[in-house]
């Protein structure tokens, strides 16, 4: 993903501006997501009313996957309560931000699997960071797409149903690029911690 210095981005927060100036990012600087945006934009199924409920929940995945992804320190993470986060997927054990990071972060901890691994495509045990960056940005050279389907609970549980899509436009672990499209559809739930919403820091 392409970086840039100074800018906005309508869908995430604590991204740029002064309460960022000190962040510590992956890659030097913000990332840039106009490539994922104009995509997102063009294929998206829903286009939530300003102040929605449903626009808010987006706008905060779509944070929340910034600052894992982005931010190398904890501390300058924003829309997760530090001392209580933990993350669960598929029913698994859940992991604090400390073992995630351990199980490589991004990419590798949405990826992990039960499968033995001879049939896995993708093996998130033996990637890196840096190298599950490398192969995903080559195979999605415009992102990974994400728009909220529907939320069906409001905070401070929220639970709602995603949809995640791009573009095979580069090669991945041996197989060509396509052209095709790669769609994922799945559910989530998170609880919003009290105070972040009555600050209305996130919501």
């Amino acid at each position: 993903m392409a970086t840039s210095g100074v800018g906005e981005d309508k869908y995430r927060k604590f991204l740029y501006g002064e309460g960022e100036r000190d962040t510590k990012w992956r890659f030097g600087s913000p990332p840039n997501y106009d490539a994922v945006n104009k995509l997102f934009e063009e294929g998206r199924t829903k286009v939530w009313p300003p102040g929605s409920l449903e626009e808010k929940v987006q706008n905060l995945v779509k944070t929340w996957e910034m600052e894992m992804f982005n931010k190398t320190c904890f501390d300058d993470y924003k829309s997760v309560d530090l001392k209580n986060y933990t993350f669960s997927l598929n029913g698994m054990k859940p992991v604090t931000l400390e073992e995630k990071r351990k199980l490589g972060g991004g990419y590798n901890i949405f990826l992990q699997t039960t499968l033995p691994e001879k049939f896995r495509v993708y093996n998130p045990a033996e990637e890196t960071v840096e190298s599950a960056h490398v192969a995903f940005t080559t195979a999605f050279p415009r992102g990974f797409a994400l728009e909220v389907l529907q939320v069906y609970s409001g905070p401070p549980v929220i639970v709602y149903k995603f949809r995640h899509w791009g573009y095979m436009e580069g090669p991945f672990k041996g197989h060509a690029a396509t052209g095709e499209i790669v769609e994922l559809h799945g559910m989530s739930i998170f609880q919003v911690h009290p105070t972040l919403i009555s600050c209305g820091r996130i919501l």
